[in-house]
């Protein structure tokens, strides 16, 4: 047998393999496409501006974007700010720190994005398109001297079950947002942002309700699901629904960040008048 053969039944030597399919457009259009988001994400982020949008009105109603609720502190006067009455605490604080930009989402963004990067599927995705830790199954990466899993640095992965209430919170949060979208100086409509803001926490739900920490909050601590007590029925019913989440539990997880992506630029382009929203309000 070659010296140079490992365990895995492949060749020694980054990406070496015996797989003769494209194995490495998965992990380089996951990574990309990642790449892409975090960039936005952080781009939008430090903005401060645009985020809201109520054609002019400052009554109940209104589009705000996903990445700046909730609105914790407002600064008054940025261009495209939310009225003063949408934030929780008030105006920007003269006692925040000069080192933290004037921006409503660098407050909260942490929340959502702890949830996600220590989520089951990013870590399989990013390990393998970032740290080619493999870079696909039966594909050699680079090669780890003393590997501990996620019991040493990476310990911190482990947050993933409490960040769990954390972005149960947000969609509870972004959900109200969704309602409000649908109101303008608290007249009802319609509009395209409106169905947008709508859709926002329903994508967000199924990702958040289909993910692992849930699933075994919500059933994989039993040991029996056809005993006879009732308890134990009505888990295995509300697990079988989360499993069936968790089965599609990557198409969750692109879908909901694409389309919070989508919101924050979508209300970013009405609220500095590069797109007209059409709805039932009239224009």
């Amino acid at each position: 047998m070659n010296n140079e053969q490992t365990i895995g039944g492949y060749e020694a030597g980054l990406f070496q393999t015996h797989r003769p399919d494209t194995w490495w457009l998965e992990p380089l259009l996951t990574g990309l496409g990642f790449l892409s988001f975090v960039i936005y994400t952080t781009w939008a982020m430090f903005q401060g501006d645009y985020y809201w949008w109520s054609a002019g009105s400052e009554g109940f109603g209104g589009y705000l974007s996903p990445f700046y609720s909730p609105l914790l502190f407002i600064e008054e006067s940025a261009a495209g700010s939310a009225p003063l009455l949408h934030a929780w605490f008030g105006p920007w604080p003269e006692w925040m720190p000069n080192l933290i930009p004037v921006t409503p989402a660098i407050l909260i963004l942490a929340g959502p994005l702890s949830f996600r990067l220590t989520c089951y599927y990013y870590r399989k995705f990013y390990y393998r398109s970032y740290f080619l830790s493999p870079p696909a199954c039966a594909v050699a990466g680079v090669h780890q001297k003393d590997y501990k899993g996620e019991t040493a640095l990476l310990v911190i992965q482990n947050i993933h079950r409490f960040t769990l209430y954390i972005a149960i919170g947000f969609v509870a949060v972004l959900s109200y947002d969704a309602f409000l979208s649908f109101f303008r100086d608290g007249k009802f409509g319609v509009g395209v942002g409106s169905i947008i803001l709508f859709l926002n926490p329903i994508f967000l739900a199924g990702y958040t309700f289909g993910c692992h920490a849930f699933r075994h909050l919500s059933g994989g601590r039993h040991d029996c699901f056809t005993c006879p007590q009732g308890k134990e029925k009505v888990s295995f019913k509300i697990w079988q629904g989360v499993s069936w989440l968790n089965g599609r539990h990557m198409f969750w997880a692109w879908i909901s960040m694409i389309w919070v992506a989508l919101g924050d630029i979508y209300v970013r382009l009405v609220a500095k008048g590069y797109w007209t929203d059409f709805s039932t309000w009239g224009n």
